[in-house]
């Protein structure tokens, strides 16, 4: 039996890379649009309502257009929300089945899901177990920034970065610097956090990968650890998870003759966790593929677990 697939916005960075992901499958049946009717209201209902899944790849006010072309009366299609529109939505799952022990089987279950922000992926992957843990506290004020590849701003900005010629695209380019960022509210509600973290991005002169770095003082947290604790909570906390990898502290194996690799799990829908420091200060740093575990890899391991097959199926560890 084949599972039924529509994609909304199907032109987008993401919307490209699941049909990346799709067309390796034999489990699944693409329901195109014509191109010439992408913007046909009357064609997407159609669409959406015979598919069993729809991504919708679209900028927010689009994808609440597109749920609200799910019939009344469907109760069998999966819309999977690659927006912002719905991540901090009760009502509507959050796709980071790592995030916490009841996530997945939430997932499982979820007519509506929303697949997280790249950033905000990879500070919750690292700041949720602390706070689940009663390490970090709820009133934590936390600070962090993001290295990430330029693919993370859309057709616009890989155009410009490829095109070559522009030295002003050699260095990295802080961004977000009003320090409101989009995946802010998310951050938040889904660590468990009071207040949204201080946080600035930093576009590369590179395609893919990011890395969320958060920093820690000891005195910050709950009770007395050490760092070598935080990597050890890490390490208990994701056991079990198939996409998850925590590294030894402080090793020297993490690093790239001194330096840190940020497109190290590209072309994966790996995460991986490091912990550096000492007993004075520290930081921990979550690594993905933007484009990946970030974006259309999440997508597609949510729609894994809510049509019943491999989590795994289809996607690179």
């Amino acid at each position: 039996m084949t599972t039924k697939v529509f994609v909304d916005g199907q032109e987008g960075t993401t919307g490209l890379k699941i049909f990346e992901y799709l067309s390796e499958r034999r489990d699944v049946e693409v329901l195109r649009i014509e191109e010439a009717r992408r913007k046909d209201v009357e064609e997407r209902r159609r669409l959406i309502n015979a598919s069993d899944v729809t991504f919708l790849c679209l900028p927010d006010v689009a994808s609440r257009e597109s749920v609200s072309l799910v019939n009344a009366d469907n109760h069998r299609t999966v819309v999977i929300d690659a927006s912002t529109a719905f991540r901090t939505h009760d009502d509507w799952a959050y796709g980071l089945p790592e995030l916490m022990p009841a996530q997945r089987e939430r997932l499982r279950t979820a007519k509506r899901i929303a697949v997280p922000g790249c950033h905000a992926s990879a500070f919750l992957l690292a700041m949720k177990p602390l706070v689940a843990g009663g390490l970090v506290p709820a009133d934590f004020a936390a600070h962090a920034y993001s290295i990430t590849g330029y693919s993370g701003g859309g057709k616009k900005m890989i155009a410009d970065y490829e095109a070559g010629g522009n030295p002003k695209l050699d260095s990295p380019r802080p961004y977000a610097l009003g320090l409101a960022h989009k995946h802010l509210p998310e951050m938040a509600v889904r660590s468990g956090l009071k207040h949204a973290p201080v946080f600035t991005p930093i576009v590369g002169n590179f395609l893919k990968g990011l890395a969320v770095t958060t920093y820690f003082s000891p005195n910050q947290l709950s009770r007395t650890a050490r760092p070598q604790d935080v990597q050890a909570l890490f390490a208990e906390y994701y056991a079990n998870e198939p996409f998850v990898r925590v590294l030894p502290f402080n090793a020297d194996g993490n690093l790239d003759d001194g330096f840190f690799d940020v497109q190290a799990c590209n072309d994966t829908n790996r995460v991986e966790l490091f912990v550096f420091g000492n007993d004075e200060r520290f930081v921990t740093v979550a690594r993905l593929d933007n484009l990946g575990k970030g974006a259309s890899g999440a997508a597609i391991q949510c729609m894994n677990l809510a049509i019943g097959v491999d989590e795994a199926a289809g996607l690179s560890r």
